[in-house]
Order: structure tokens, then C-alpha cells, then sequence
């Protein structure tokens, strides 16, 4: 039945303004409009409804993340913004926040917007 639709993802904010300077101006996405409630965003061809909630609370797992080629390259872009990548206690990462899973290869690193939604990076592996 949805296996043919397409996704909407959302990404929910207190303060709107603060969180549509970080995704567009940080993280660089393409807003393509906003209504009173969301502003959107492309997401390679899957839409992003920053939407705004009052009182938002961020929830401690990832809410939304990108599979990139070069997850060093991401992370010194995005460091170079002022974006600080986490660092979770005997995880095991890397000093730049890199977990690479020990199987696959895959290497996933973690960061949050100005509301405290994890946001995550990933390349997989092998």
C-alpha cells in the first residue's frame, strides 16, 4: 500500500527562525517553501517539514540522518560551521566522534541542531 509512496520526514522546533538558520545556512539544505505551521526543505527528493512546536522537547535517539561517501570530509565541513560533533561515553569513537561499527565497516557520527535533535552522519562500509 505505501511501499510506492513517497516519505515525508519532520523534524520538530521550538524556535523556528533559529532552527531554519542552522538547516539552511549549517547544514546548507534547499528550502522549496513554508506554510504557518513547517518550512521545507529537499531532501534529495524526500521532503523535510521543519515544523514548528511549542515547548518541543528532543528526544535522545537520531530523528533524522544522511549516508555520505567521505565522513571525514562532512565532519571538517561541518566543524569548520561550528557544528560540534558528540561524544558518548565508552561508545568507543574516534576523537572526531566516529563509531565504526566493528562488522561492516560502517562509520556513523552524531551531532545536534539548536533544538537538540540528534542528527546523524553515516558511510557505510565494506
Amino acid at each position: 500500500m505505501l511501499t510506492d509512496a513517497k516519505p515525508v520526514c519532520f523534524v520538530l522546533a521550538a524556535d523556528l527562525p533559529k532552527a531554519r538558520a542552522f538547516y539552511t545556512e549549517i547544514l546548507g539544505l534547499t528550502e522549496t517553501g513554508e506554510d504557518p505551521f513547517a518550512i521545507n526543505y529537499d531532501l534529495a527528493g524526500t521532503l523535510l517539514r521543519l515544523t514548528k512546536v511549542e515547548g518541543h522537547e528532543p528526544n535522545p535517539h537520531t530523528v533524522l540522518g544522511w549516508q555520505v561517501d567521505d565522513i571525514g570530509a562532512e565532519i571538517a565541513a561541518l566543524t569548520e560551521k561550528g557544528v560540534a560533533f558528540a561524544i558518548y561515553e565508552g561508545f568507543g569513537q574516534d576523537t572526531d566522534g566516529v563509531w565504526t561499527h566493528p562488522g561492516s565497516g560502517t562509520k556513523i557520527a552524531w551531532f545536534h541542531d539548536p533544538e537538540g535533535n540528534n542528527l546523524s552522519l553515516t558511510q557505510l562500509g565494506g
